[in-house]
C-alpha cells in the first residue's frame, strides 16, 4: 500500500466533524484525490461535505476567472508599453450633503484580491473597509481628492466630481503612465487617459479606486454626523432618503448641504437653480445617478 493511498485512508477514517472543520471551516489544502474519495464515500455526512467543497471550488474558479478578466484593460495597456496605470473613480455624486470624494490607485501588475469589485456591488460596509485597507497596503501608491460643497454649488456636481478626480491623480506619489477613469475623462489630466463606461465593474484599477473613494467618503460623513446630529448622516451618508428629507423639514439646512440641489433649495424656500448652468453631460450624469439611487 503506497503512502498516498494510506494517507487518504487515514483521513477518511476521521470523524466527519473533524473533516468538515479542517477542510471546510479552516480551508486546509485538499490532498490530491481526496475530494473524489469523499464523493465516493457512502456516508451522507461525508457526501454533504464533498458537495460543499465542490461548490466552493467552483466559486473559487469563477472568482479567479472574474479577477483575471478585470485586468483586460490594464493588460492591453501594458502590451503597449504602459506600466504605471492608475484607476480613478469618485463617490458622492448623488447625496444632498457633504463633499464628493475621488480616489486614484496604481496597483501592482496582475493584482489579485478576492472580492475586488465595484464598491456599489459590495453591500457589506465592513467588507468594503477591509478591502480598502488591503488595497492601500498592496498598491504601488494611492491618493484621494475631494471637492467641497461650495465648489459643488459653484461648478455643479458633474464638474466638481471631475475636479476631485484631478486632485486625486495629482496627489499620487508616482506619476502614472496612463489613467483609466470610470465613464469620463478628466480635464487637465497630466497623463493620457481613457474613460470606460461601467469601468468600476470592468477594470481592477478603477474598482480599487471606487472602494477607496467610497470608504473614505463614508468615514468623513460619519465624522460630520458628530458635528450635525439628528440628520442620520452616519446611516445614509447624505443620500436623499426619506429620513434625510424628514430631517431637512424638521431641522433645516446645515452648512454642509448642497444648495444647488433641488431638495435643499426647497427646504430653504428658494427657486430651483437655472438648468442652463448644467451642460448636457452633467444633466445626463445627474439623471443616471437619480435612477440608480431610486432602484
Amino acid at each position: 500500500m503506497n503512502a498516498d493511498k494510506l494517507s487518504l485512508e487515514q483521513i477518511l477514517n476521521e470523524p466527519v466533524a473533524v473533516l468538515r472543520r479542517r477542510f471546510f471551516d479552516e480551508h486546509a489544502p485538499l490532498p490530491h484525490g481526496l475530494l473524489a474519495a469523499l464523493e465516493s464515500d457512502p456516508r451522507r455526512g461525508v457526501q454533504l461535505l464533498a458537495r460543499s467543497l465542490r461548490t466552493r471550488e467552483r466559486k473559487q474558479r469563477a472568482e479567479a476567472r472574474r479577477l483575471h478578466k478585470l485586468h483586460q484593460f490594464e493588460q492591453e495597456l501594458r502590451a503597449q508599453g504602459y506600466q504605471l496605470i492608475a484607476g480613478v473613480d469618485e463617490a458622492g455624486m448623488a447625496p444632498l450633503a457633504g463633499p464628493v470624494v475621488a480616489a486614484a490607485v496604481i496597483l501592482p501588475p496582475r493584482y489579485k484580491l478576492r472580492g475586488l469589485n465595484d464598491s456599489k456591488k459590495i453591500l457589506d460596509g465592513a467588507k468594503r473597509v477591509e478591502l480598502a485597507e488591503q488595497i492601500k497596503r498592496d498598491a504601488l501608491c494611492w491618493a484621494t481628492g475631494r471637492a467641497e460643497v461650495e465648489e459643488i454649488d459653484q461648478l455643479n456636481i458633474y464638474h466638481a466630481g471631475l475636479l476631485a478626480m484631478r486632485r486625486a491623480v495629482e496627489g499620487l506619489s508616482i506619476n502614472p503612465d496612463f489613467v483609466l477613469v470610470d465613464a469620463r475623462k478628466i480635464p487637465g489630466c497630466p497623463a493620457p487617459q481613457r474613460g470606460i463606461i461601467h469601468g468600476d465593474m470592468l477594470s481592477a484599477s478603477i474598482a480599487a479606486a471606487s472602494i477607496i473613494a467610497k470608504t473614505t467618503r463614508d468615514a468623513q460623513m460619519c465624522e460630520l454626523d458628530q458635528l450635525y446630529p439628528g440628520y442620520g448622516l452616519a446611516a445614509h451618508k447624505g443620500y436623499p432618503t426619506p429620513a434625510h428629507y424628514r430631517a431637512l423639514r424638521e431641522l433645516g439646512v446645515t452648512p454642509i448641504h448642497r444648495r444647488s440641489f433641488a431638495p435643499v433649495r426647497r427646504a430653504l424656500g428658494l427657486e430651483p437653480v437655472q438648468t442652463e448652468m448644467f451642460d448636457e453631460a452633467a444633466k445626463g450624469q445627474e439623471l443616471k445617478l437619480i435612477c440608480e439611487q431610486t432602484e
